[in-house]
């Protein structure tokens, strides 16, 4: 069945597995994401991967639009990825992945082990013809709008050409995403003049700079991300995944310290209560688990990384996030045009 929506438009249902059992924070958290998911999205089904048992005491009473697949398996965190490609064929990463790969879902959700998901999925899902690694990218809140940054942590070290590769991929995703025409793409850099940054950084500088079909605008420094100055920032994924908790760092704590200010004295929640229009917004803004999910550019299929420590509220984000890739058909979009743009 298709939703019609109050537009007129045409909904396609959506699909989409989730990893149920590899977050630090349990499989409860996963089930009641799922639940409110449904029941905000009369269009989406979810399949549970995991414990069937677990799963089912969980869900009590069920629901029609979720199913549960059984796995035998969990890969840990601390799991090394090459040990979970070998040994957890089984766990409810891969079945979920598989599920991806065999039509039954459009989209996987895992909050997991990143490395293992991303080897897996290479596995399973396999990689757009040309591109040599996959890539974590996500959306952040910046002064304006928001900005597509990767790598987040997929890679620790990349080469100039798997950076010049990460452009092509986050530029289409921001085409794709957010309707841009032509995005504004930088590098992230030590500095924005030409002579900094260190040999892979420049000549990925050089081959974008030669690139007619990507509207590159040079380097950005790490305050530049939350700024409005480009609409996709790109990086390798050690520099990324540290600026990436570095600014949620930041965020939590001036949330706690706006917490704390209003809440000390009467005075405090006078202000507080005056204010509370503009705090909301704000703190909505600022909030990590709001913008939770982060997307696995360069496999042949949507797949979502929740953070690790995601509370319901985050993980319900994830989904969200999947479910809009699905219907945007990001994957097929990029895939198309990636031959058009490689060098």
């Amino acid at each position: 069945m298709h939703r019609q929506e109050s537009d007129g438009r045409t909904v396609k249902p959506v699909t989409i597995a989730i990893d149920a059992m590899s977050g630090d924070r349990g499989a409860a958290v996963v089930v009641a994401a799922s639940l409110q998911a449904v029941r905000e999205n009369e269009a989406l089904s979810i399949v549970l991967v995991g414990i069937r048992s677990e799963l089912e005491a969980l869900l009590r009473e069920g629901h029609a639009r979720i199913r549960i697949v059984e796995a035998a398996d969990v890969v840990r965190m601390n799991e090394r990825p090459s040990h979970a490609l070998r040994h957890k064929k089984n766990s409810s990463m891969a079945i979920a992945l598989g599920l991806v790969r065999d039509g039954e879902a459009q989209g996987c959700v895992s909050a997991g082990n990143t490395g293992a998901l991303m080897a897996f999925g290479r596995s399973i899902i396999r990689m757009y013809p040309g591109i040599e690694r996959p890539a974590i990218a996500k959306l952040i809140p910046s002064l304006r709008g928001r900005c597509h940054v990767l790598d987040l942590g997929a890679n620790v070290d990349s080469t100039a050409e798997n950076l010049y590769q990460y452009a092509l991929m986050g530029s289409l995703m921001a085409s794709a995403i957010c309707s841009q025409a032509e995005p504004r793409v930088a590098l992230l850099n030590v500095g924005e003049e030409e002579i900094k940054g260190n040999e892979q950084v420049r000549l990925a500088s050089h081959m974008l700079a030669q690139c007619d079909t990507i509207n590159y605008i040079g380097y950005v420094e790490g305050s530049d991300l939350f700024r409005d100055v480009a609409d996709v920032v790109v990086c390798d994924g050690f520099v990324g995944n540290i600026a990436l908790k570095t600014g949620e760092g930041v965020a939590g704590l001036l949330i706690e310290l706006m917490e704390q200010a209003f809440t000390r004295n009467l005075y405090g929640r006078l202000v507080g209560l005056l204010a509370r229009p503009i705090i909301g917004r704000l703190l909505q803004l600022m909030d990590p688990s709001r913008h939770n999910g982060a997307s696995l550019l360069g496999l042949q299929g949507v797949v979502i990384k929740s953070h690790g420590n995601a509370n319901e509220r985050a993980m319900l984000s994830a989904i969200r996030q999947a479910v809009r890739e699905v219907e945007l058909e990001v994957p097929r979009r990029i895939n198309e045009r990636l031959d058009d743009l490689m060098l």
